[in-house]
């Protein structure tokens, strides 16, 4: 039965044919263009790579055209010669010959061939009326949805954003490089790295982590797991504000679980040094916690940290505010707590293990493309803490739901706390935190001792202290001569 009610809502293909009979208007299309290109093809051996490398059966919009194309392809894969004999025999063996207009129309297309030197121009120009039907067919499609009252807005506007981007994502190829010109681009990196003193990534705030990661890397896709309540949003809110506030770079994080509010009482909490049951109002103010309070939190207001709350986002909605992000924001960072509640394509939903793949992969090229780090926050499966043996330790295979999380991170990062599992019951252990980085593609793995104080809801390095913190606090406010109890905040 779910199948069912599945295929039921899954949207009708819209061929052309379709569109331009509700529309009126012949698709665009080069059948001359396409003539050439196979043409070339059954003539000339060299341009056989070069079409096969860039096109695809859909880029010729003339149904016999696309036969004769899916029969060289077919040839190709076979390791076979492509030319007027080994077509046509392939076409008969299809039973398409007849129906192209036999060997006679395929000698035709070899006089019609235009200059092979201009393969690439004939390449170029399909693949431009390629992605002008698919955006026809793609636009088509998402008019037919919008009027339909049973679509939900939410998924109309992830289906919407799918279909567009598909459109343009499957026509565009990265061109091969030379190993010549990476190399030049890698050593002028190493250059730059040499001359700048410090880390090469956005800082964590952490000199322990640093040192392993030299800061979180461009386009690095890091996954920080852990169990409930163990305190993965925490950790990513103290990377967050240290990189914002500490070194004024630009981050974005994006919370599909707690809204904006209680972020930003989280945050207010680990930075001023209070406890958290005064910032929910679990306890009233002293007029010097105030202070405390007011001064603590100048930086913080200030810093360039950009949240969203948009629960269960669609991941092709998070993709398109990402990017405005990192071009109107200049965001350096990219938080997302947490991956599991995002949505993937619509077109996946009830298979959530292939969702969630799709999820982690588009989280990656997004990292990739927008050349930033994408931290993204996941839950572990409840085998991590029933498993015996390893002291309850989490290995990779306990990320939840999908083994692609695990294949698409450059980095996955374990938050493991012995005490809040309830497997250790010796006192020293209670705030004892482990930051496991259990993957590492491109340094070392590691376990780093830190301590988590729960009530600032802040972690610590091994040594340093929330005492030595807000004795930190106090001789900055003394100091501050500017500062008064009647002066107005911000």
């Amino acid at each position: 039965m779910p199948d069912q009610t599945r295929r039921k809502r899954r949207p009708q293909e819209v061929n052309l044919s379709a569109v331009e009979v509700a529309t009126g208007n012949k698709p665009p299309s080069a059948p001359d263009v396409e003539e050439a290109v196979l043409g070339a093809m059954l003539i000339e051996p060299t341009t056989i790579d070069e079409a096969m490398e860039e096109l695809s059966p859909s880029c010729f919009y003339v149904p016999k055209h696309r036969m004769i194309y899916e029969a060289m392809s077919e040839l190709v894969n076979e390791h076979s010669a492509v030319d007027l004999v080994t077509v046509s025999a392939k076409l008969r063996e299809k039973g398409n010959l007849e129906e192209v207009g036999g060997a006679v129309f395929l000698s035709d297309l070899s006089q019609k061939v235009g200059a092979a030197a201009h393969i690439e121009q004939y390449i170029k120009y399909l693949k431009q009326k390629t992605i002008q039907r698919d955006l026809i067919t793609a636009s088509y499609q998402i008019l037919s949805e919008a009027y339909d009252d049973s679509v939900k807005v939410d998924d109309l506007i992830d289906s919407a954003q799918s279909k567009v981007y598909a459109a343009i994502q499957n026509n565009v190829k990265k061109d091969v490089q030379e190993i010549g010109s990476v190399i030049n681009t890698a050593m002028n990196d190493i250059q730059e790295m040499q001359n700048t003193e410090g880390l090469s990534g956005v800082p964590s705030g952490f000199e322990t982590i640093d040192r392993i990661t030299m800061g979180w890397q461009r386009s690095d896709l890091i996954i920080l797991a852990a169990r409930p309540s163990i305190g993965k949003t925490a950790f990513a809110l103290n990377l967050a504000r240290n990189a914002a506030v500490q070194h004024n770079m630009p981050v974005g994080f994006f919370s599909l679980e707690m809204s904006a509010i209680q972020l930003a009482k989280r945050l207010m909490t680990s930075e001023s040094g209070l406890s958290a049951d005064k910032i929910k109002g679990g306890s009233k103010l002293e007029p010097f916690e105030w202070e405390q309070l007011e001064y603590k939190l100048r930086d913080l207001s200030k810093a360039p940290l950009y949240i969203d709350d948009t629960a269960s986002i669609p991941v092709m909605e998070f993709r398109t505010k990402a990017k405005t992000l990192v071009k109107q924001k200049g965001v350096r960072i990219i938080f997302v707590d947490y991956l599991q509640l995002m949505q993937g394509p619509a077109e996946l939903r009830g298979m959530r293990e292939q969702e969630v793949a799709a999820i982690s992969r588009t989280l990656k090229a997004t990292a990739k493309e927008l050349n930033v780090p994408i931290i993204a926050l996941s839950q572990l499966s409840r085998q991590a803490v029933q498993r015996s043996g390893g002291g309850g330790k989490p290995q990779l295979s306990d990320l939840r739901e999908s083994g692609s999380i695990e294949q698409d991170a450059d980095m996955v990062i374990f938050i493991h706390r012995p005490d809040a599992l309830g497997l250790s019951e010796n006192p020293e252990d209670k705030e004892l935190t482990q930051i496991i980085i259990a993957k590492h593609r491109n340094g070392q793995t590691a376990e780093i001792n830190m301590r988590f104080k729960s009530e600032q809801v802040r972690f610590v390095e091994e040594g340093d202290t929330l005492e030595a913190h807000a004795m930190g606090i106090g001789s900055a406010m003394n100091a501050d001569n500017d500062f008064g109890p009647n002066q107005e905040f911000m």
